[in-house]
């Protein structure tokens, strides 16, 4: 296992114009399967890792480009204790990891030794993510709601 706690690839995150036109590119065009978390749909399966697409006109920081300017997030096991190792390695964090209930994870990033941000994740206990979601993920986990596997 990485010391750090990391397990794998996990989300590429594309800015994206108009969301109904690159869901179709993604789902219809290239033919990639949803991808869920819980019962949100938040993009298109790759090779395992979701291609989550943010559109532009909701805030997100980026905008469509042909230079390179994916988010790249990595899963963790525990993203605080993936956070504290890092900090002992002296990695710049770039923002702290923060719960995020609603959607169910932690989620934090840090600078590469270039400057890039690149943003890591985990579950959330239990307890502190809504029961909305929890029954989400219990009907998912039981395979009550057919939803691919991330």
């Amino acid at each position: 296992m990485n010391p750090l706690g990391f397990q794998r690839l996990k989300v590429v995150a594309l800015a994206v114009d108009d969301l109904a036109r690159a869901r179709r590119f993604y789902g219809e065009t290239l033919g990639l399967e949803p991808a869920f978390e819980g019962e949100r749909q938040v993009g298109f399966l790759f090779a395992n890792v979701i291609v989550m697409l943010k559109p532009t006109d909701s805030g997100w920081y980026a905008r469509p480009s042909a230079q390179l300017n994916p988010r790249i997030t990595f899963a963790s096991n525990d993203a605080p204790q993936t956070e504290k190792a890092l900090r002992e390695r002296e990695v710049t964090i770039s923002d702290a990891v923060q719960a995020y209930p609603e959607e169910g994870f932690y989620v934090g990033s840090f600078l590469d030794s270039e400057g890039n941000k690149l943003w890591f994740c985990s579950p959330l206990p239990e307890r502190l993510v809504p029961e909305e979601v929890v029954v989400a993920i219990e009907a998912v986990n039981t395979e009550q709601v057919p939803l691919p596997a991330l």
